[in-house]
């Protein structure tokens, strides 16, 4: 399955024991996880500014850049979230040709869908895969 997870739920993967470090770690390996390099400078950007964090000094963030493919994100034809900052994301999922994009953000989830890709919490990920 190809997967995008967004920035928010990488932070709390890499950052902290839970739900979503268990995602980071077992899905890296099982599917394939893409992101751009737009979303990679944000999360890194937010773990230095937000967490005090170098990226480069956390062992989930080696293991989620060794499996994750970039891609580079297709322009969208308008806005589509309510938050447009979001609209990479989506835009990264479509170059991804992603099944699903896993988001704790409530403007991508109130989606449900975009262009046929599921967007799934954390939680709801987790149980589609039976982890």
């Amino acid at each position: 399955m190809n997967v995008v997870l967004d920035t928010n739920v990488l932070i709390a993967g890499v950052v902290a024991d839970g739900l979503c470090r268990n995602l980071v770690r077992r899905h890296a390996r099982e599917h394939e996880l893409f992101t751009s390099a737009i979303l990679l400078r944000e999360l890194a950007n937010k773990l230095k500014t937000k967490f005090g964090e170098d990226p480069a000094d956390l062992p989930m963030m080696a293991i989620y850049q060794n499996h994750v493919k970039l891609v580079v994100p297709l322009p969208l034809t308008s806005p589509i979230c309510r938050d447009a900052d979001d609209d990479v994301v989506l835009a990264t999922a479509v170059a991804a040709k992603a099944d699903v994009i896993v988001t704790g953000d409530d403007d991508l989830l109130v989606l449900k869908r975009f262009q046929g890709i599921r967007i799934l919490s954390p939680r709801q990920f987790l149980e589609l895969t039976g982890s």
